[in-house]
């Protein structure tokens, strides 16, 4: 798959889920606002119905007083209307009585029987319409007390805080609302009447009271406020939408795994790209060396070539080096193998890293003057005892000269150090510099890893696998140290590797 194909489906995919994913927050966003006003709504109604019952209770509370107050007038005045009532009709020894809704209505014997009864109705409505314009001018004087002095008394007693905290209970119980809450009454000017307990305290977290006035018919400067807040709205609020949240992980989830899938593709391309510049590099590093041994081969079956025991040394040099050639890269391929292990095969014993370094210097000393280079060794390390395999070692501070030498610069001499010292009493320090082309700041993060290949622009007789460096930091990990790399494009390239001392 093209490497473009990948990112239009990636950006298709990562557009597709970060919609859903904003789909599903804007419809969180959403319940959580309804649910907020229909809390609101119902908070609010509850208020109302509380302030309306504390209203009947006050007329409730002036009607009585009033009716004890109009008792003792009230039955004088029923007494008048059955005196009055009594002188309505002459009376003689001969005439009957009658008793009409508690009032006694005297009759002559002689009377006509419907006229009586006419007038005894009449008498009656009287009284009713008498009682009646009594009543009204009592509520009218209830109504007129509750308007003019009802706000003269304590809010307290008007509304005091076992009864408000009962009706809210029942309230919002009933609406479905059985939640913790916490109140107070407030006057318009500032300030609080009476409060819960824990009513300022809630406040200052910063939750917003619900508010309503309470007693609205009062003068607007003695009017005062209910005011509810409830500690747990949040999570009233948020039990509800809560259905919503595993939905949301699962998108995110689903947004990981895609990334990562995806990241896992592009480096699998990347190591494919890899995998096949090797194949074409290995394919190159044979070559040369099968085209050597093949034209030597031909050369042995020359008589001429036979006969001249110079000639037959030539050869026989050409057919040696390109078999170590060969070898080496042999070796370098059967490294690939450790790469796939957890932990490669090893001999791990003490040895003398001065000496070592010393060894291979000495070895890699011709090819560096070949290259009319110089090699210069700085073997300062006063406790140079290390636990390493011997062999492994050695085959890294061959391939960082290698390297060296592959990576140098044609417009000037090559020049190599290598170094030793203790940096600490636990310690041991081997420093591999050089004078080479250097290695830019965005390859040096890669250079450890397998198959990578810095490029080196026109330089075409720079070959190889690249797994050189990346064999030399599996070992220096394997020996419990450290490697690290410092260049500067166009100066030169120190490698550093630490390795623990051997202690007895």
């Amino acid at each position: 798959m093209k490497r473009s194909t990948i990112w239009i489906l990636t950006i298709v995919m990562v557009v597709a889920i970060l919609g859903l994913l904003a789909v599903q927050i804007f419809y969180m966003e959403k319940m959580v606002q309804m649910r907020n006003e229909q809390f609101g709504e119902i908070v609010t109604q509850c208020m109302h119905d509380v302030c309306e019952m504390l209203e009947q209770n006050e007329t409730k509370y002036y009607l009585e007083q009033d009716l004890q107050e109009a008792a003792s007038v009230y039955g004088g005045s029923r007494r008048h209307y059955a005196i009055g009532a009594e002188q309505a009709s002459p009376i003689d020894s001969t005439s009957a009585s009658d008793v009409i809704d508690g009032i006694k209505i005297q009759r002559p014997a002689n009377f006509n029987t419907l006229k009586n009864l006419n007038d005894s109705y009449q008498l009656k409505q009287e009284i009713l319409v008498e009682q009646y314009m009594y009543q009204r001018s009592m509520l009218n004087e209830v109504i007129l007390t509750i308007l003019t002095q009802s706000s003269d008394r304590p809010i307290a007693e008007r509304a005091d805080s076992v009864t408000v905290r009962e009706y809210l209970a029942i309230e919002l119980e009933r609406s479905g609302l059985a939640l913790p809450f916490e109140f107070a009454v407030s006057r318009r000017g500032g300030g609080i009447a009476y409060s819960t307990a824990s009513y300022d305290s809630i406040c200052a977290s910063g939750l917003s009271p619900y508010t309503q006035v309470l007693f609205p018919s009062d003068p607007t400067g003695k009017q005062h406020f209910l005011n509810v807040v409830f500690p747990t709205k949040g999570k009233y609020i948020f039990s509800s939408v809560r259905y919503m949240i595993p939905s949301l992980a699962f998108t995110l989830v689903l947004l990981a795994v895609f990334i990562y899938t995806i990241f896992i593709a592009f480096r699998q391309k990347r190591l494919s790209e890899m995998k096949t510049d090797f194949i074409n590099n290995m394919t190159h590093e044979f070559k040369t060396p099968i085209s050597s041994l093949s034209i030597a081969a031909q050369m042995l079956s020359d008589n001429a070539v036979t006969k001249s025991p110079s000639m037959l040394n030539h050869v026989a040099r050409v057919i040696t080096e390109e078999t170590k050639r060969l070898r080496f890269q042999v070796e370098k391929l059967l490294h690939m193998s450790m790469f796939d292990r957890d932990e490669a095969t090893m001999r791990l014993e003490e040895e003398d890293a001065n000496a070592l370094v010393d060894s291979v210097v000495s070895t890699f000393k011709l090819r560096v003057e070949k290259y009319g280079g110089t090699i210069v060794t700085n073997l300062d390390a006063e406790d140079p005892i290390i636990n390493v395999d011997r062999m492994h070692l050695t085959n890294v501070v061959f391939n960082l000269l290698d390297n060296a030498v592959k990576y140098r610069r044609e417009d000037v001499p090559l020049e190599l150090s290598i170094s030793t010292r203790n940096p600490d009493d636990h310690t041991l320090e081997i420093v591999v510099a050089d004078n080479g082309i250097g290695i830019k700041k965005e390859d040096l993060k890669r250079i450890f890893d397998k198959f990578y290949r810095v490029n080196t622009g026109n330089r075409h007789d720079v070959k190889g696998f690249g797994l050189g460096l990346a064999y030399v930091y599996k070992m220096i990990n394997l020996f419990k140290g450290t490697i690290r790399a410092e260049s500067e494009l166009g100066v030169g390239t120190r490698f550093i590797i630490v390795l623990p001392l051997y202690l007895t």
